[in-house]
């Protein structure tokens, strides 16, 4: 554990650079090999699509990476948050516990919010409108609500108060863990079943991208899937079922396209009927 520590502590750029290309490598080829929804698109032109908000989320990560880094030092200093105010446990319970709690504020919180506020929404809904999910939709998110998942993480880091190496152990994880539950591929039935008891499943997550409530508001977690089960956000749909999209944005100008992609948190909101 302490060789893993060591790593996180000073994990390169570079490095972390590496694991989000390969992740989408990997799971690039085995989607293109056996996929689960044969889709009649080009995929390339929605990975170009996809790649582009990836991009823009990682300039503004990088540009806002010295307050998180602040944050961190501030709460190992100061002995701030929930995880310095706790007596000394085994590393492992306490890693675990933590990626509990950062996974929580950063991800199941902040999806949660995105949801319930409809400011919020208009941002958070450019990833909802894709109706072609695969590996390349996980990172799908518009430059403003990648500042407001910064903000949620920050927030995370402050409350917990989250060792650097730590946030940058969830940070990889929960890269691989949105590859991997995005992707367009799907797992033998029972085992993504028993894999949904504590963690997020590619079924799970696939429910949360069906174009109509209620089951786009379920199924937020990110890595675990324990908080979706206590707060009972937790919801069911066979996999044949699903549908991929929001139902007031269903028409490929809009959610094919960059550039209406881009507006579309500062257009007036309307009704499915509407579209």
């Amino acid at each position: 554990m302490d060789h893993l520590i060591n790593y996180f502590e000073t994990v390169p750029s570079l490095h972390r650079g590496l694991i989000l290309a390969g992740g989408i490598a990997f799971f690039w080829i085995i989607e293109s090999i056996n996929p689960f929804f044969k889709f009649n698109y080009s995929k390339i032109h929605h990975a170009g699509i996809n790649l582009f908000f990836t991009l823009t989320t990682i300039i503004i990560n990088f540009a806002l990476a010295f307050i998180l880094l602040e944050t961190a030092e501030f709460v190992s200093k100061k002995e701030f948050g929930i995880l310095q105010w706790l007596p000394l446990m085994n590393i492992w319970v306490y890693t675990i516990f933590g990626l509990l709690l950062l996974d929580f504020f950063g991800a199941y919180l902040a999806h949660f919010v995105e949801h319930r506020v409809k400011f919020l929404w208009r941002f958070h809904l450019i990833h909802h409108t894709d109706t072609y999910i695969d590996t390349t939709s996980g990172n799908r998110h518009h430059p403003g609500e990648s500042v407001i998942r910064f903000i949620f993480t920050t927030f995370g880091v402050l409350i917990v108060g989250s060792p650097m190496w730590m946030v940058f152990l969830y940070q990889t994880l929960s890269v691989v863990a949105t590859q991997f539950t995005h992707a367009n591929i799907c797992l033998p039935k029972k085992l993504d079943k028993f894999m949904s008891y504590l963690l997020v499943s590619p079924d799970m997550h696939k429910i949360h991208h069906h174009y109509k409530l209620p089951y786009t508001d379920s199924n937020y977690g990110n890595i675990f899937s324990v908080w979706d089960r206590i707060f009972g956000t937790f919801s069911y749909l066979k996999r044949e079922e699903i549908i991929y999209g929001v139902d007031t944005h269903m028409n490929p100008k809009e959610n094919n396209e960059l550039i209406p992609l881009l507006k579309i948190p500062f257009q007036k909101t309307r009704s499915p009927q509407e579209n």
